[in-house]
């Protein structure tokens, strides 16, 4: 599945540099962030709101925004203008976490 291969990605995404999950392979998973099987009680909606701009759902979130571009702090010059992932790699990792139910 495309959405757990980016999730487990220590290139793309980094979700386990913060969070943990399934991934008995990976021998180093975050301890910061609630582990990706507690998804299974939001929506597919909900789901897709955390990661491209989690601040909409919980204003203090130190989870940076996967799909957003403006009103952004602190971002390397390269990346000004581009999201940290495209929407066809969001669609496939929502996929994936709503697998996880």
């Amino acid at each position: 599945m495309r959405g757990r291969a980016l999730v487990a990605n220590r290139h793309v995404g980094l979700c386990l540099l913060c969070h943990s999950g399934p991934f008995p392979e990976e021998r180093f998973q975050g301890n910061l962030a609630p582990d990706l099987r507690s998804a299974a009680r939001l929506t597919e909606g909900q789901i897709r709101q955390r990661i491209v701009d989690p601040r909409k759902a919980v204003p203090d979130s130190i989870m940076p925004a996967y799909y957003r571009t403006e009103g952004l702090t602190r971002v390397a010059p390269a990346y000004k203008g581009k999201t940290v992932l495209s929407a066809e790699q969001i669609e496939d990792i929502v996929a994936y976490m709503v697998s996880l139910r």
